[in-house]
């Protein structure tokens, strides 16, 4: 086909999807409300049950939910908690990390991975993303090692992990903590060059997790967790979220007040049932995207990692050219959101200038800051919203 002709086709398969958007359901980033309406009933009886029982904290949901965690994820022990910042704080403390102490992570993230290495005074030490995956670099982190390095915080970005394997041989070979951040992946898949599998969160000493509402494992307000294997921390980390006591009033160790309360736990026990029907459903609109973008000029598709299942929290496109922003603004003319994540790097936030590096000393972070773009993404986009999604930018790449 000849390339006016395909702009022609594209331009009336645009049309045609104008047309009825007056009679489509609105185009939503997260689209929480139609979940829940599909959900409702179990909902409502789970929020009805704690309600009656007046166990808001603390209450059987909250252990129940852990309980059941455990057995999805594969892992002895799972710690409720706040929120995700907090997972990461907890963890920080129950490994004793101290002042001064290096932590090395990626400087293409949420602010919350970082904000918790400066609130408890360590050193945060930035390192570059994979320029494909957009996950942190495993050559960027072995060159950041150094005497003082105590932990590694790989953060498994948009729904896919970051590479494991070397990973973990390099925190055995310089005996450090691996904290993962699971945030965006609760459900995602690695495998292993020997066959084995793992899901994300279980592999190193702790990992952490947010049920942001936003989540693919998301509750109606804020939560989080902490996954491991190893008993007597785990122990110390349900202390650590309980003010330091394991029997009440005594208190062994500085803690934090920091809990899953039981009506969040009841949600999310009716929402982990789903969990993997959820993620599936991300991982076909990722499908329908991936088939009507690709090969646009000036656009790049997420990349999948070979060693890891992706679930998509985030559809994050690259878009050549300083053309990012002008999607966006055709986008939102025609009634379709989208979100840069994120769109400045860590290293150049003005609360983090005092860690000392260079505007220019990230150049992989600084080009995807100017590049990424997520399109709408969650589990009831249906095919004429992701065909009109779709046709839109097809018509300005074309």
């Amino acid at each position: 086909m000849s390339s006016s002709a395909e702009k022609a086709l594209n331009k009336i398969y645009y049309l045609r999807f104008s047309e009825n958007i007056r009679k489509m359901k609105k185009i939503e980033m997260v689209d929480l409300r139609s979940q829940y309406e599909r959900l409702r009933a179990d909902i409502d009886s789970a929020v009805a049950g704690v309600i009656s029982s007046t166990a808001f904290i603390r209450g059987p949901e909250v252990r129940l939910f852990e309980e059941e965690l455990q057995r999805y994820l594969g892992i002895r022990n799972v710690i409720s908690c706040g929120n995700g910042t907090d997972a990461l704080q907890i963890a920080m403390m129950a490994l004793g990390l101290r002042p001064g102490d290096e932590v090395i992570t990626t400087d293409f993230t949420f602010i919350a991975t970082v904000e918790v290495i400066e609130l408890l005074g360590l050193k945060t030490v930035l390192v570059e993303p994979d320029n494909g995956t957009f996950n942190i670099s495993i050559e960027a982190i072995r060159k950041a090692i150094t005497p003082k390095t105590r932990a590694i915080v790989p953060v498994h970005l948009f729904g896919q992990c970051a590479d494991m394997e070397p990973i973990l041989e390099l925190a055995r070979e310089n005996n450090l903590f691996i904290i993962e951040d699971v945030a965006q992946a609760t459900g995602a898949v690695y495998r292993f060059s020997d066959g084995t599998e793992k899901k994300a969160g279980t592999m190193g000493t702790i990992g952490c997790t947010s049920f942001f509402p936003s989540k693919n494992l998301g509750c109606y307000g804020d939560g989080g967790a902490l996954f491991t294997d190893n008993d007597e921390l785990a122990a110390l980390i349900r202390s650590i979220t309980n003010h330091g006591m394991k029997v009440r009033y005594y208190h062994d160790t500085i803690g934090v007040n920091s809990r899953l309360d039981t009506i969040q736990a009841a949600i999310l026990r009716v929402k982990l049932r789903h969990l993997d029907e959820f993620n599936k459903s991300r991982m076909m609109a990722a499908g329908h995207y991936d088939r009507e973008l690709s090969g646009l000029p000036g656009i790049t598709t997420p990349v999948r990692s070979s060693f890891s299942t992706h679930i998509f929290h985030q559809y994050t496109l690259r878009i050549d050219g300083g053309e990012r922003n002008g999607l966006r603004e055709c986008l939102e003319n025609e009634g379709i959101p989208s979100m840069i994540y994120y769109p400045v790097p860590l290293h150049i936030q003005k609360a983090y200038l005092h860690l000392g590096y260079g505007p220019d000393e990230f150049p992989v972070t600084n080009r995807l800051s100017g590049e990424v773009l997520s399109l709408p993404m969650h589990t009831e986009l249906d095919e004429e919203q992701l065909s009109y999604i779709t046709g839109c930018i097809r018509s300005k790449f074309n």
